[in-house]
């Protein structure tokens, strides 16, 4: 179920949704303003640059089998793993994050993503995927109640595997289900061993969703922490407000714009509020509207 890459530099094309078409109109409009912000978008919603940068994916499509058969990879079912070799007790972590760590470590030395024979082949990067990491499909028990058996599993298994990546050609993303685990301890924890997090909240089910003034949107984007490695402090940046929308090709992330407010009712004071305002204000400027609205100018 991966989305399809798309491979060409026609992206935008082949999208259809982020493709602009000039009008005889704008050509004549086009000459009003300065050459530099001709090319430049009325709305800037896109908080990276115009350029294009990293990998794009038509959601609208599946990845080929053929694609996806000429790419090498490796996979841990946790099933498949406990059927082989039986169930080990340990006091210091889950068994399950045992087994994921050794397959990982494995992987690594196994294809040399630890650096050692860089200089024969190649270099690349270990790319993982962990997904629901702390649900009890791991075998944790951090979402079934407040007071788990092993409340240190979690973070342990974090600990180990941030040691892996940095001494090792690897990256590692990690999907947690934030809203199971009720204690706020072990989110934190979490946060400050991760080098990225970013929260994703979805309007569906909520009040959001029937808001105008989030129905050009699907959800908000929460960015709670971003790298920081090698360095005491981390850049921060300029844009706080991100929500995203899936379009019909497309999984966009944009600056989070609200419409104007167009409503009728306008929250003014009443003519007898504006009236006693003046009373006080011809007795000069020092006089003071106690237990009243603020004054109108």
């Amino acid at each position: 179920e991966l989305p399809a890459p798309l491979l060409d530099d026609t992206h935008r094309n082949d999208v259809g949704e982020e493709a602009t078409v000039v009008k005889p109109e704008d050509v004549q409009d086009s000459m009003k303003i300065a050459w530099r912000y001709q090319n430049l978008p009325k709305v800037e919603t896109s908080p990276t640059t115009s350029t294009k940068f990293g990998h794009y994916y038509d959601v609208s499509k599946t990845m080929s089998p053929e694609l996806f058969q000429s790419i090498k990879w490796h996979s841990f079912y946790l099933p498949e793993e406990l059927s082989l070799q039986p169930k080990m007790k340990t006091r210091n972590m889950n068994s399950a994050y045992i087994r994921l760590l050794e397959s990982i470590q494995r992987i690594i030395y196994q294809e040399g993503f630890d650096g050692s024979d860089s200089q024969k082949k190649q270099k690349n990067i270990l790319r993982i995927g962990i997904q629901s990491l702390g649900s009890m499909l791991w075998g944790d028990d951090i979402c079934s109640s407040d007071t788990p058996e092993d409340i240190h599993s979690l973070t342990k298994f974090l600990y180990v595997l941030r040691g892996l990546l940095r001494k090792s050609l690897s990256a590692c993303i990690i999907t947690v289900p934030a809203y199971l685990i009720q204690n706020k301890a072990i989110m934190e924890r979490v946060t400050n061993l991760s080098d990225m997090v970013v929260g994703l909240e979805s309007f569906i089910g909520s009040e959001r969703e029937t808001n105008p003034l989030y129905k050009d949107y699907h959800g908000l984007v929460h960015v709670h922490q971003i790298p920081r490695l090698n360095s005491l402090i981390c850049d921060v940046s300029d844009t706080k407000d991100l929500a995203f929308r899936l379009k019909r090709k497309l999984f966009t992330i944009e600056r989070l714009h609200l419409p104007p407010d167009l409503s009728d009712t306008v929250s003014r004071a009443s003519k007898q509020d504006l009236a006693e305002s003046a009373k006080l204000l011809s007795s000069g400027c020092g006089a003071m509207a106690i237990g009243k609205k603020h004054l109108d100018f």
